[in-house]
């Protein structure tokens, strides 16, 4: 899996002399996604997804990232409707950055602001929001899409350090999870990974405390508890299953 481009088509970088013109207009419509059965869930989303989405992590770019699963095939995501909307309650940041993404050089420290330039809601015919007024700068529309993604980035950084220390502190166990599809069979998910709760109480004084420090622990937790959700994802996939049978 390709974290930043997974679901971007043609990432172009945005200037002024290509995009002068072009404007977008949203559709809320998540046909993007539809083939994408987990997306990156920052560490401050936990929170707001705990409730509906199974927060699992799996390893990307050698360290594991916390994942929400949508599907439980490579192509399948059940909380886009026939219809392309978004059926759950809350929509990931990872989703919400579409069709805008930052790239990056190698250092990491000079960003480039892009588009998918093949998003229907990009026009040059003046609907919805532009990205340059007619002198040529930045909209307010633009800059604040800028920071959503500064703010995304951040959270990133934030996300990889609390990863990496569960890492280090070999907190994750590798998991398999099984699901009773009914007359489609059994189906496995793998390549997941879980907190171990032995090894998290037998964290010694210091690292628990490290983990209090940083407010790790109730992501931990989030985490944990939202695994309930495998089974409401299992209820999506039969009846996804026999509605296409």
């Amino acid at each position: 899996m390709n974290k930043q481009l997974m679901i971007y088509s043609s990432v172009v970088p945005v200037t002024r002399d290509q995009h002068g013109d072009l404007c977008f207009k949203s559709d809320n419509q998540f046909e993007f996604a539809r083939s994408v059965n987990a997306v990156p869930l920052m560490l401050g989303e936990f929170q707001a997804s705990a409730g509906e989405y199974a927060i699992v992590f799996a390893e990307a770019e050698g360290i594991p990232i916390p994942l929400v699963l949508f599907g439980i095939t490579a192509d399948s995501n059940f909380f886009v409707t026939e219809e392309g909307k978004w059926s759950g309650t809350y929509v990931p940041a990872f989703l919400r950055r579409w069709p805008f993404v930052f790239s990056s050089d190698a250092t990491g420290e000079t960003l480039t602001l892009c588009i998918d330039d093949t998003a229907p809601g990009f026009n040059r015919e003046g609907r919805g929001e532009r990205l340059f007024d007619a002198e040529g700068s930045p909209t307010t529309f633009t800059n604040r899409t800028m920071q959503f993604l500064h703010e995304y980035q951040m959270q990133d950084q934030l996300t990889r350090t609390f990863c990496k220390r569960l890492q280090e502190l070999d907190l994750l166990q590798p998991v398999e999870a099984r699901l009773e599809l009914g007359a489609a069979g059994p189906r496995t998910l793998t390549g997941l990974r879980i907190v171990n709760r032995e090894k998290l109480r037998a964290l010694n004084p210091e690292h628990l405390t490290e983990f209090m420090r940083n407010d790790w622990m109730e992501p931990i937790y989030l985490h944990l508890s939202s695994l309930h959700a495998l089974e409401r994802l299992r209820e999506k996939a039969v009846t996804a299953l026999s509605g296409a049978n």
